[in-house]
Order: C-alpha cells, then structure tokens, then sequence
C-alpha cells in the first residue's frame, strides 16, 4: 500500500491522466526549488529540495499524495501486473526454514508455511519430535509489520530473548520467554539498535549495547552516538541495568559484549562505523575487581572472535593477512610476540567463520561462491563437500557440540538445510522446500571481463536454458558494491519470475565488496568509489558486447548502497539503460552523515568535512549532478516512509530533482511504502507487491515495442 497523506491545503499540480501516448513528457507534481545552499571547501552546493527533509511538514506530505497519484496512474498501465502478482503468489507459497541450532538439548528454527507474512519459532527436544510453536510474531500486529530480529538462548535452554521491531525500523525491543510455559517474563528493554545479546553461561542475565532515548523524539532522524554496553539480569527493570562499559570521548565508538561459554571472561569488542577494524577489552569474571583490560589498543585490524580454553582465545583476522587468518592470542599473555597463527592466509578470502566441536568451520569465498573447511584444533583440515556452485550459510552451535546444521542455495534453488555429524563428517539432507518450478530448466554461467582500469570482475548470468543471445533479452544487472559486502548465489522468488518471461540476471562483483578481501574492498572507497561504478558499467557493456541484450532492452537495479550504485550509474551513462529501479538509496553524499546512523558509513564513502573526499564525493552524488536537458531512462525510486536506516528524503530529494531535469518522455516515479523500513523484517504481502510493482515496470519499459530508448 502506497503512502496516502491529507493535503493540508496546500495545491500542488498534477497532470489528471497520463498521456496515451508515450511520445508525451508525464507532467510532474510542482516541487518549488528554494534558494537553499551550503558551502563545502570554498564551494557553494545548491540544495534546493532541503525542505523534503521534513517529511511530517505539510508541504512534503502534499508532494507525496501527489507523487502516489502519479505513480498509481502508471502503475496501472502495466497490464502484465495482475499475471506477474498471480504467478510471484504461486511460487512464493512454499515451505521455507531457517537453519536450525540446538542449545542445551533443545532445537530452535523459523519456519514460514509459504505467504505468513513472518516467519514462527519453533522449538524440539529431537529431531523425532513434532515441532512446538514458541512465538508466532504474526500475532503481534494485524498487518504483519511486526517483525522478530535477534534472539539468544539462556545456556540452560530455560529463556528465550527475543528482540521485535515495529514497521521496519531498526530500533527494537527485547523481551523474554520462559520457553516451558511459553509466557513472557516482565523484562522489557528498549532503545536498542545493531546489538544482540550475550547471556552470562548462569543464565541469570545478558550483557547488550543500548542507545539513550532520543532527545528531540524523532526516532526516525535522530542521530545515533554514544551506545552504552550493560548488564541485564533475570527479572530486573531496565532503569536497574548495570553499565559496564561506554566512552564518552568517543561518540563514535559502538560496544559488543561476548560472555564466554566457560563463564570466565567477558570480551568488548569495539567497533567504529562500519570500519574493518576493531579494539579488544575483556574482564575476568571471575575477578571482577581487575576491571576492564585492554587487549588490542590501535585501530589496526577486525578481531572476531571465535572461541576459547581458558585465557587463550582464538580471531578470524585480517591483521598481517587482507584475506583473513585465523590467529591465537592469550590474555595472559596479550603482545604481537606471544600471538599463534592457527590458520594462514590462503588465495581465498575468509568470509566467515566458527568454532563447533572444536573446530573452526571456515567459509571461503572463491571466486564469489563458497567453499567450507573444516580445520580441528587438533587434525587434519578437510573440505566439505557442498552441492555444486553456490552459498553455503548457518553452521551455528555450541563450541563443544558435535552436530550442527547449514544451508544451501543457488540462483536456481531455494535454500536446502542439512544436518552435520561433526564426529563422521557424514551431511544428511534435512529440509527441502517444494516448489512449483523446475531448477534444471534454468542455468548460471560465470564470466569474467575487464573493467575500465583492466581490473578482472566476475559476474554471474542466470536465465532459461532455452534462451539465445540475439541481442533482444531484457535483462536485470543487479549491483551493490561496498561494504566489504560479497554477492554469493542466492536464490529469489522475483528474480525467478523474471527468468520465466524470459529475462537475464546478472549479478556482477564490483570492487568495495569483500569477494577478495580486504584490498578488494579498499579499492572500491572514498576517493575510488568510482572504480565501482566503473566496473557496474563495463558489466553491462559486457553483456551488450556478447549478445544477451541491448541498451534498450536493459534495466539496472540495487538496493541502499545498491541504490546508491544504479542512480550514480544512470547519470553517468543515460543512454546505455531503458530502466532503473534505485531502492531506498544512499543519493545526497553531502548530507548522508546527518541523520540516524548514516555517520557510520564514512568509513566506506569518505567524509564530506575532508576536502579531498569532499570532491570525490560532490563529483558522483546522484543528487548533486542531475543535468537539466538529458533524456533519462525510466526510474522507479523505492523508498519507505520507516526507513531509519538511510532516511527516505535521499529519495525524495532525488526524485524531485530529476523529475525537474528529465528532457524526454520517459517517467521518473517513486513508490512510498508505509509501515515499511529498510527492508528487514518486511511481510510477505508487502514484498509481493514491490515485486509486482518493480517487474512490471521492468517489464514494461524492456519488452514494450512502443517504448522507445532514448
């Protein structure tokens, strides 16, 4: 459901039908250009649309009833959308699972029977047994938005935590179930944002990072500084909370507390931004009065921890080593020159890792898929052997179980789940999902080719196997490059019905992602974020250059930073796409750090405040370098009205000001979702409709004869 807003009486003017005919320019809702304008370094930017950052002011309510009416006029010109919603149902409908995990002789997982808006906990003692529902969050809110995020376990398998956010926002609230009675303790906590739990191995209580309440009351906008780590215990008010941990001279600092399975230490891992890099502290729990002790001191490399016997614990790291190595280090002996590499660097970069059975389970990422090894603490490693080209997710468990549980998937298949003996090493298939398709009729293929500087990128193309290259496919190039991010096979329900009506998908790996590491993703930041772009653009006119698809027979599409990467792409290069569907993107790069948690991301994009990044900056903000005059291809923005996470003006400042540029007759929309957010925890019935909306619209402006590219 679009976003309806009253008017307040303020007029704004809309063209009352949309033309028949395409050759016509679609008349845009009045969006008054104010003379608005900051100086950066010497420079004056122009922001003219800094009045839709007022998203409850009466003026930017009545541009949205307006831009909905405009968007619900063509949206209902897409004749195909009734059949694409009718099929994206159809296939939707199938039994989906998380990847189960077993604490304390009980299992827990998610289960989705097809179109339940939100997936239900399950818990069992055996895999024998006939699954109890523990919590059906579908019952938490009429429309679905209501949504579970974290959850934890108390060692004794006693309580279960569990976090619910509201509308998609990234705010949520812990409570508390007794997992026998099924009932909630009176535990309440709130203002916790990008923190799970970590109970303390007594069960009595957890440590967790919260926020303090928002001062302005604006929970969407607000900025985000100064978490603060405490200490919650069983059937204590959160104002009794203990605090354990917080930096005031350091706004920026994030904390993540990790209580030991022994019950001896408490590790602080903390974080700056989205930076790959990190400080240890830990408290011996057992002799509390040692307080807080250093560990890692210097912002020199991420430390993720894994697991440990007594003081010596053991980090996936990419210190020394920009693929990643496994590295031993005792608290009792914390310097360089005392530190064990249990595990070394290899031509594959270490997506991620744990420790089960003592064990380290290590996903690597070789050439954008995975590969897992298994490497005991005492042994010979060795591989698993996974279904075929793909990702491999899960491997959850305890540090001493020996059974665990892992997913697969691929462009083609939905997400299989098998259970691991740890012990044998023997996989046994444990849930897979039914569903209306054949998965041999459609076939992956991955190329590589140059980007502009002559870096080597790959890219996987999936479609029908009956498809010819004739030049004439519509095809989707799906982008996100960044944040150390890596783009492995996944399966997806809108991509499918895509490849049905005979569509190409290609997912291509750019540079800022972390497919190869540490250096591939610094080659992708700050001042080389335009090796990013580079490398999308050469992905396209790859796939025009082999004969899968023309200019006007392609569309780009990508998500927040994704968003980010189509919209800078589309005014770079106008004339080699017919369509572009940028969501809930980062667009205004000079303003991205003043509202909620965007200051994180200038470890990624840089910062507007230095003046070297500022003119990297200013010189791909999407916002900032619309062209009055060029024919853009069609555009449908997506954004959310919840979105806390990149705040829905990017979108609305961006869709105004290309609606103002736009010289040819192709429209640039936006779709407003309510009750929505960034994209985590969305129901079921709203992701069907975006996905009718975003293919019909691609569907249209790709296939359509009367279209024109221009």
């Amino acid at each position: 459901m679009l976003l309806q807003t009253l008017t307040f009486g303020i007029v704004f003017a809309l063209a009352t039908a949309i033309q028949s005919s395409l050759k016509n320019q679609p008349q845009y809702p009045s969006a008054t250009k104010t003379g608005q304008f900051d100086i950066y370094h010497g420079v004056r930017v122009n922001d003219p649309y800094r009045w839709l950052e007022s998203l409850d002011s009466p003026e930017t309510g009545a541009w949205i009833e307006a831009e909905n009416r405009l968007t619900n006029a063509w949206l209902e010109k897409f004749t195909e959308r009734k059949s694409l919603r009718k099929r994206l149902t159809e296939l939707w409908n199938y039994e989906r699972y998380s990847v189960p995990y077993k604490v304390a002789g009980r299992y827990f997982f998610r289960r989705n029977d097809g179109l339940q808006n939100q997936a239900v906990v399950y818990t069992q003692r055996s895999l024998q047994d006939q699954p109890e529902i523990l919590i059906d969050p579908n019952k938490l809110s009429k429309d679905g938005t209501v949504a579970l995020k974290g959850s934890a376990v108390s060692p004794d398998g006693k309580y279960y935590a569990y976090a619910i956010a509201e509308a998609g926002s990234d705010w949520s609230e812990w409570r508390i179930r007794d997992i026998d009675t099924k009932k909630d303790l009176d535990d309440h906590l709130q203002w916790i944002k990008f923190s799970g739990v970590s109970w303390t191995a007594d069960s009595q209580g957890f440590y967790y990072s919260r926020y303090d309440a928002p001062k302005g009351g604006d929970k969407l906008k607000d900025i985000n500084y100064f978490p603060k780590l405490y200490y919650h215990r069983l059937g204590d008010s959160q104002s009794q909370d203990k605090l354990i941990y917080h930096r005031p001279d350091h706004k920026d600092w994030s904390f993540n507390g990790i209580a030991t399975e022994d019950g001896k230490y408490l590790l602080i891992e903390v974080g700056r931004g989205t930076e790959e890099k990190n400080l240890l502290y830990y408290q011996d729990l057992e002799n509390p009065q040692t307080g807080i002790q250093a560990v890692i001191e210097s912002w020199q490399a991420s430390y993720e921890y894994l697991g440990n016997q007594g003081s010596k614990f053991w980090f996936l790291s990419n210190d020394q080593a920009p693929r990643g190595r496994i590295l031993e280090i005792d608290l009792n002996n914390p310097d360089r020159k005392h530190w064990k590499e249990l595990l070394a660097e290899s031509e594959d970069a270490i997506e991620t890792a744990s420790m089960i059975n003592n064990s380290f389970i290590i996903s690597y990422l070789h050439h954008a898929r995975h590969k897992i090894l298994i490497k005991p603490l005492s042994g010979k490693a060795w591989e698993l052997e996974l279904p075929g080209i793909g990702s491999a997710g899960g491997f959850y468990g305890e540090q001493n179980a020996t059974e665990t549980f892992f997913s697969w998937t691929s462009f083609n298949t939905p997400a299989r789940i098998y259970h691991l003996d740890l012990d044998s090493g023997k996989t046994t298939l444990f849930k897979k999902p039914k569903i209306k398709f054949n998965p041999e009729d459609y076939v992956t293929r991955q190329v590589f080719y140059s980007s502009k500087d002559g870096t080597r990128i790959p890219m996987f193309i999936t479609h029908h196997r009956s498809l010819k290259r004739n030049g004439g496919n519509p095809t989707l190039l799906y982008g996100y490059g960044g944040f150390n991010i890596s783009l492995t096979p996944y399966f997806s329900v809108t991509n499918l019905v895509w490849m049905e009506a005979g569509g190409v998908y290609a997912v291509p790996n750019l540079r800022g992602g972390g497919e190869y590491g540490q250096e591939w993703h610094a080659a992708g930041i700050k001042t080389r974020k335009q090796n990013v772009f580079d490398d999308f653009i050469s992905a396209a006119e790859w796939l025009i250059a082999n004969g899968y698809t023309s200019p006007r027979h392609l569309g780009i599409s990508g998500g927040s930073n994704g968003g980010l990467l189509v919209a800078a792409v589309l005014l770079q290069r106008p004339d080699l796409f017919a369509a572009v569907v940028p969501a809930v993107g980062v667009l205004d790069m000079l303003r991205f750090n003043k509202f909620t948690i965007g200051w994180a991301w200038e470890s990624d994009y840089g910062s507007p405040q230095n003046e070297e990044e500022f003119k990297a900056l200013y010189a791909y903000s999407p916002y900032h370098n619309i062209k009055s005059g060029v024919r853009y291809p069609a555009t449908l923005v997506i954004t959310a009205d919840h979105d806390d996470r990149v705040y829905p003006a990017h979108s609305f400042k961006f869709t105004a000001a290309l609606q103002a540029a736009q010289a040819g007759s192709s429209p640039i929309l936006i779709r407003i979702e309510t009750r929505a957010g960034h994209g985590a925890g969305k129901p079921t019935s709203k992701r069907i409709e975006e996905a009718t909306d975003k293919l019909a619209f691609l569907r249209f402006f790709l296939t359509n004869k009367e279209t024109s590219h221009e």
